[in-house]
Formats: C-alpha cells, structure tokens, sequence
C-alpha cells in the first residue's frame, strides 16, 4: 500500500553557517500539540515550556506546503500517516538558503503517544554543513543513536542557491538504513530501534526549507 503526502516548509533567513553542536531538542519539552495554525488534518508539537503555536506558519503552497519557523523547532505529523513492521519514509527538502547557524532539518519514524508528556520517536536530520545525525526521543529526554556525522553524500548549503536533500529511511526485517541522495549514510539493526508508529518530519527553528514530498510505503 501506498500513501503519498506531499509537504512543504519556508522561513525567511540569511547568513553565513557558523558552526553549532545541538540540534535544538530541548530536554525540558513541556510544547503542546497543536492543530492551530495547521492544514486541516495536521498536528505540530513544539519544543521548549514557552512554544506557542504562532512561532510557526504553515500553509498550503503547490506543490506541498510553506511553514515559516521562527523561535519554534518541533515535529509536525498527520496521525492517519503511520507503519508498523517494512517500510519506506522518503522525503524531499529543500534548504532556501543557508540559516545563520547549521540548524537541524528532516523526518522522524516510530512516533507514540505525541501529544503526552510520553512522547517517544526516532528522528533522522542533517544540516547544512554536511552533516547527520539519527536520535531517539523519549518523554522529556533525548539520546543520540549516532551522532553528528559528516558524510560526503550530504551536500554544504551555499549562499545565494537552494540545496537539496533527499532523505529516506527503509525498515527492513532486520536492518534499518538511513539514506541521503540515495546514499546510505547508516545502517543498524532493527531491534535497536523503536520504529512502528507514527512518522512525519522535524524542522528545527530558523529554516527556510520547502519540503516538496513526505511519501511512505508500506509493506515493503
């Protein structure tokens, strides 16, 4: 079966990459879900105890949609969107233009309970420097699984152009691969990873980025 959600993120930012360890996954996230502000079928959680839904605009623009983030970093998903044993997740993004720091942008696999203080998922992001990383989350905390990592496949933002980046993540009966531009970046077995449940993207804040394609196939 196949399900295709196309999806598209914007903010205005300019600037010059400067260099940056976090990725803005705040261990105190008290961020409630929320469908304001979102496409009809839509729901957003934010990061941090003072995230309001207006740190963020989302809004529909062929052939996806635009969300401008400001202060706000969070996930954004679609609850009827989720997989259980193989799958494909698969997404297109692109990156406007450099942020003023390397900030953190893609999907995330295996979401429950995303509007309790359980929250727990799987989130595979890069940045702008040419680096990815694969963490998990649950409740309040974070845990790197691999941490940032540069890797050749993933390309540097340049002023002045877009950049784009095709990320996907195949859960395989045993292994799960994590790819950039059709590359796999890494691979660890399933059993390390929490992967059924829901998926959707994580754009942390300060992004200018137009997700062009979120596209789940199950049953692989």
């Amino acid at each position: 079966m196949r399900s295709m959600i196309p999806l598209a993120l914007a903010a205005l930012l300019a600037a010059a990459p400067l260099p940056a360890q976090h990725d803005h996954s705040a261990a105190d996230d008290r961020g409630l879900a929320s469908g304001e502000g979102m496409p009809d079928g839509w729901l957003m959680r934010l990061d941090g105890a003072n995230a309001t839904a207006d740190m963020v605009s989302f809004s529909i623009m062929s052939p996806g949609w635009h969300v401008t983030t400001g202060r706000g970093a969070g996930i954004f998903w679609q609850p009827s969107m989720s997989a259980a044993g193989q799958y494909r997740l698969e997404s297109t993004i692109h990156l406007m233009k450099p942020a003023a720091h390397p900030e953190a942008f893609g999907v995330f696999i295996g979401g429950r309970e995303l509007q309790a203080e359980g929250q727990s998922y799987v989130y595979f992001l890069v940045r702008q420097n040419g680096q990815y990383l694969i963490k998990r989350r649950q409740g309040s905390g974070t845990e790197n699984v691999v941490g940032w990592t540069a890797h050749e496949a993933i390309p540097s933002a340049a002023a002045g152009a877009s950049t784009r980046y095709d990320l996907a993540v195949d859960v395989g009966p045993e292994n799960v691969a994590f790819v950039v531009n059709g590359v796999t970046v890494h691979t660890m077995p399933k059993a390390e990873l929490a992967t059924d449940g829901v998926v959707g993207l994580r754009i942390n804040h300060r992004l200018d980025a137009h997700v062009a394609s979120l596209e789940l196939t199950k049953n692989r």
